[in-house]
């Protein structure tokens, strides 16, 4: 049987309450994968137009940051630099580690001596991580942004780095909460993503945006993948939501795939290509499928649907 793509109208947002506990049941879920959560922008590194993708993964065992410099229409030439941040020791939670890209030297400073975390993979504040090239922050992740530019002795790029999309994987039992920047130069509003699956009533879901529902889903065995466009602010923001493996899959594990992004899109014509990755969570085997040459038409980017996106993968657990 086929499931077409829904098609609606942009609908105001209703009010609702707010799920304050999402962070807390995901921290206390010790059988979910692996969180991670990778940014991807466009920066120009050593005179060149790269991407570059700082993804940020946390499981029981590990914390680190990687940053891949991936030269233009050259996917299998990257640069790599990972930083453990699971180091119990002071002194290794500062550092600088350098690197070639088209024979000219990139060099990756970090401090994270004094970060606060929360229940993301990433920092919330009190840290930096600098990319430099040609004595230019080409790239700069964080709030120590003074800190940043007096310890590299650099000065801002000219051209600055464009945040091209967000993907994330978060885990939990029924909730699932995230953030995501849909309106330009804005703070990242908080999604919250909430279940019922079994039950004596249908399966639903209802998807929150700064606790207010912005969609709630009944018969969702039938409805398990579809779109919405909602309006926030005056703005409207398209919702994509597939979730047929939370109910079709016999796996302990399984995920759902949603998209988040200002404006409105043509899903037929926009040929989408995202990849679950494996199911043991694996940070490195569950990356978006983009073309490095960042070209307006590069099959999988988000160019494909016009501007910038969040990808969200949820896990839900036993």
């Amino acid at each position: 049987m086929s499931h077409q793509i829904l098609q609606a109208s942009p609908v105001s947002i209703p009010k609702s309450p707010s799920s304050e506990k999402v962070c807390k049941e995901k921290e206390k879920d010790k059988s979910a994968p692996q969180s991670a959560v990778t940014y991807v922008y466009q920066a120009k590194v050593a005179e060149l137009c790269c991407n570059v993708t700082a993804t940020w993964c946390k499981n029981l065992t590990s914390h680190s940051l990687c940053i891949t410099v991936e030269k233009p229409c050259q996917q299998n030439q990257c640069c790599t630099c990972k930083i453990d941040l699971s180091s119990t020791q002071f002194w290794g939670k500062k550092g600088l580690k350098s690197f070639e890209v088209d024979g000219r030297r990139v060099d990756v400073y970090w401090d994270f001596r004094q970060a606060k975390f929360s229940c993301t993979p990433e920092p919330c504040s009190n840290y930096y991580v600098a990319l430099v090239s040609k004595q230019e922050v080409v790239l700069l992740l964080g709030d120590l942004m003074e800190d940043a530019y007096k310890r590299t002795r650099s000065r801002s790029s000219s051209e600055e780095a464009r945040l091209m999309y967000k993907k994330e994987n978060v885990c939990g039992k029924g909730l699932f909460c995230t953030k995501a920047m849909l309106e330009e130069g804005r703070k990242e509003h908080d999604i919250v993503i909430e279940t019922l699956l079994s039950g004596p009533k249908d399966p639903e879901m209802w998807i929150s945006v700064d606790g207010t529902v912005a969609i709630r889903i009944m018969n969702l065995n039938w409805r398990f993948r579809g779109n919405k466009t909602v309006m926030l602010n005056d703005l409207p923001v398209e919702i994509f939501w597939d979730v047929h493996d939370w109910l079709f899959s016999s796996l302990g594990t399984s995920q759902g795939f949603f998209i988040f992004k200002a404006g409105t899109v043509d899903w037929e014509s926009s040929n989408i290509n995202y990849d679950y990755g494996s199911r043991n969570g694996n940070c490195s085997s569950c990356s978006l499928q983009h073309s490095p040459c960042n070209s307006p038409k590069g099959k999988g980017s988000s160019s494909n649907i016009g501007g910038f996106c969040h990808f969200l993968y949820a896990w839900k657990t036993e």
